[in-house]
């Protein structure tokens, strides 16, 4: 876990005095990391206790094809590109921005898949 309190340096480099510890409330998780396969999705209770779908795992995509106004679901084969690490390509991970190719054609994921426990995606050819 990682936490996420305030920094014990100011802007100018001095140093805040905490008066308090660290809280439960400040700490992050670790990263879903979605890879692709067979559905598997977790709940998470996230902060004010509202839940919070994890895709763990994802086989399909709803895929949209913006020149014809349809969307379609559709088995995701690999991943193409991803701008945020280039590791992820070789891991097959699913993250936002992520570009992957389908029987549809390559689309750009444009949900958040460790957030939102689905995968959206939008045809670039």
């Amino acid at each position: 876990m990682l936490w996420q309190g305030r920094s014990v340096r100011r802007a100018t480099g001095g140093r805040y005095r905490p008066s308090q510890g660290k809280r439960r409330s400040e700490i992050g998780s670790a990263p879903a990391e979605t890879h692709i396969g067979e559905d598997r999705r977790k709940i998470i209770r996230s902060y004010g206790g509202n839940p919070k779908v994890r895709a763990m795992r994802a086989q399909y995509a709803n895929v949209a094809d913006r020149s014809r106004g349809e969307t379609r679901k559709v088995v995701i084969e690999t991943v193409e590109e991803n701008g945020a690490n280039p590791n992820y390509v070789r891991r097959n991970l699913l993250t936002k921005g992520a570009v992957i190719r389908t029987e549809a054609g390559r689309a750009r994921i444009i949900s958040r898949p460790g957030q939102d426990g689905v995968i959206n995606a939008v045809l670039i050819e």
